[in-house]
């Protein structure tokens, strides 16, 4: 009897433990299903300015709690959309990163707005030694001669930085930004204004080019006058001489006018007092 009893007990608990595991498995996977959203992210690494297709991109479930803002969805929507910064496999793919739509790929989509691309030849010096790489901020210094204020004055030469604070957008045919190893080019692709685009293209005609790399997060204008060889070989510049006095103008002369008192005419008479004589007039 006893043991017929134990044998009931066993097994109302082994069903209550098995009705107590699929009341849970149930519970969890219909938790984890609610805590987690389909969300597009890049398939493959994806480059600057490359517009996407369906094989670039997959659908991954990502925590709902965490999802980026701007994420997709849904990968139809990411077709022909290009991309203004590259992408790593796994890395979600969001509206920020992405140029406005129907944007055409190539250099021209990661264009700033109000920006314009130029340009510009160098050699392994002028390029920083391959160091001005995309990404990177750069000034440019031009070498000209200084104009002359007057005919008989020599001209010198004067080296001034006349833009601060250029992004670099290409060197050579390369957009690339992740890549930090040095590439000697022999050309340089500039991110500018359209004012800066026109003294650019003025210096570039009356001098020669250098590139000066800067901190990326040094957002200070430095302004100076330029360097030339006076001020290279730390001489006094050429007291300029005073000009001359200008003649004082001529003065006409005042004539002066006198004025004639009519002579008082006076009766006078000799005095003779002993040897002594004298007049009197009344």
């Amino acid at each position: 009897m006893k043991t017929s009893r134990a044998v009931v007990m066993l097994g109302m608990a082994l069903l209550a433990g098995v009705a107590a595991v699929g009341f849970a498995s149930r519970w969890l996977l219909q938790t984890s299903s609610s805590a987690v959203t389909p969300v597009a992210v890049a398939a493959a690494e994806v480059s600057l300015g490359q517009p996407l297709s369906s094989n670039m991109v997959r659908m991954v479930n990502w925590p709902t709690g965490s999802i980026p803002p701007g994420a997709f969805k849904d990968t139809k929507a990411l077709e022909g959309r290009v991309v203004r910064t590259s992408l790593e496999p796994g890395e979600p793919v969001i509206e920020a990163k992405l140029a406005p739509q129907g944007t055409k790929g190539g250099l021209s989509a990661v264009i700033g707005e109000g920006k314009r691309a130029i340009t510009v030849r160098v050699n392994d010096v002028v390029g920083v030694a391959g160091f001005a790489l995309p990404g990177n901020y750069v000034d440019v210094i031009v070498n000209t001669q200084e104009p002359e204020v007057k005919s008989s004055d020599p001209q010198q030469s004067i080296s001034k930085i006349v833009l601060e604070k250029i992004l670099v957008l290409a060197v050579a045919q390369q957009v690339s930004r992740d890549d930090t190893q040095p590439k000697v080019v022999n050309a340089v692709t500039l991110e500018v204004t359209p004012d800066q685009a026109e003294k650019l293209d003025l210096a570039r005609s009356v001098g020669s080019l250098s590139l000066v790399l800067r901190n990326q997060i040094d957002n200070r204008a430095l302004p100076t006058g330029g360097a030339t060889k006076i001020t290279l070989l730390g001489r006094p510049a050429a007291a300029v001489p005073a000009p001359a006095p200008a003649p004082a103008p001529a003065v006409a002369p005042t004539r002066v006018k006198y004025t004639v008192r009519p002579t008082i005419r006076r009766d006078c008479i000799g005095v003779l007092s002993g040897t002594q004589g004298s007049q009197e007039c009344f």
